[in-house]
């Protein structure tokens, strides 16, 4: 909006910003952007996360089952930038962010909550090595799996969080409720206030300190 003087102008730029991205593919072109993005094939993803490897890859997308989950997910990875960024001052304000539901449904669905993967706990629930997890969603994929459910290692209450394998596996194409959600990140931590007077979540210097990526955190800065 900086850059246009009309709504007709900012819809053609970002038309043109649209031309310029990798291709979604076909099964994927009629949902909401905040639904399709991470299933851009055509883009060289930078580096692996939990159930998706680097380079050139199938899409994954990430939710969580309860919004406080997912709070308590962003709240790690701002911090992790920080802990990765030591000479980047802690922002001045607040920062706002939009969570949002999206419905999914699916014939083959994996539940790695389901006591029979005990076992394999360790290497599934691993803080830093996704190496079981990425392995498995290949497995996955080829058993013809369009979601994996799975505990967050974020989440204090350990609560679930879901991969989205595929685009078919998303109930509506457009997203549903959304809620604002303001964050404070400072040397004490990370305050998070929802739209409701209870909706409160506080994240101090400990709350993920069992990572070691954080744990030689620079709070002083």
């Amino acid at each position: 909006m900086k850059l246009v003087d009309t709504l007709d102008e900012q819809a053609l730029l970002e038309d043109i910003i649209e031309t310029a991205k990798p291709p979604l593919p076909a099964e994927c072109r009629h949902l909401h952007y905040l639904l399709s993005t991470p299933f851009r094939y055509g883009a060289l993803y930078p580096h692996g996360s939990r159930f998706r490897r680097a380079g050139f890859t199938q899409g994954v997308w990430y939710g969580s089952e309860d919004v406080e989950t997912a709070i308590a997910e962003m709240a790690f990875y701002r911090l992790l930038f920080f802990a990765e960024s030591p000479e980047t001052p802690w922002p001045g304000g607040i920062s706002e962010f939009t969570a949002f539901a999206a419905p999914t449904a699916t014939d083959i669905a994996v539940d790695l909550l389901d006591p029979a993967f005990d076992a394999a706990r360790e290497d599934l629930e691993h803080l830093t090595d996704y190496t079981a997890c990425q392995a498995f969603a290949d497995r996955a994929r080829q058993d013809g799996a369009e979601i994996i459910r799975y505990r967050s290692v974020r989440d204090p209450e350990r609560r679930a969080n879901l991969a989205v394998l595929s685009c078919a596996a998303f109930a509506a194409a457009m997203p549903l409720r959304q809620q604002s959600w303001r964050l404070r990140i400072s040397a004490t931590g990370v305050l998070a206030l929802g739209p409701a007077p209870a909706d409160r979540l506080g994240f101090g210097r400990d709350a993920f300190a069992a990572d070691p990526r954080l744990a030689s955190l620079a709070w002083d800065r």
